[in-house]
């Protein structure tokens, strides 16, 4: 079992950057596939990017890629999301989540989200 808590969301000009953490509670961060999602209003959740459980993979959609760098501090529990060059259309709830299989499809463990909101 994995409880995981977002934050670093917030209000941020178009242009801008956020940094988004998630802490993870548990011995078995480690071992965990880690991922962010969004969910913006009146739309489906999606994938934003994913990180093997060493880190030495990361997995990005195309709407992000060159702009958001995922990374994890396997020691420190916490995933990272480093978000630049942010438009309004990344408005959303962020959440990131933990597949304990290597298949990056699993995503068992879901954290409670944290708002972004970028004006233009």
């Amino acid at each position: 079992q994995v409880q995981l808590v977002e934050s670093g969301g917030g209000l941020v000009q178009a242009g801008g950057s956020l940094r988004l953490s998630c802490a993870a509670s548990g011995r078995t961060f480690s071992s965990y596939a880690m991922g962010w999602f969004r969910q913006a209003p009146g739309k489906e959740r999606e994938f934003v990017a994913a990180i093997s459980w060493s880190g030495g993979s990361t997995y990005y959609a195309d709407s992000v890629k060159g702009r958001f760098a995922i990374s994890r501090d396997n020691a420190k529990n916490t995933l990272y999301l480093q978000m630049n060059s942010l438009k309004p259309e990344d408005t959303a709830v962020y959440y990131c989540a933990a597949d304990p299989s290597p298949r990056l499809t699993d995503w068992v463990y879901w954290g409670q989200g944290t708002q972004v909101t970028v004006s233009s």
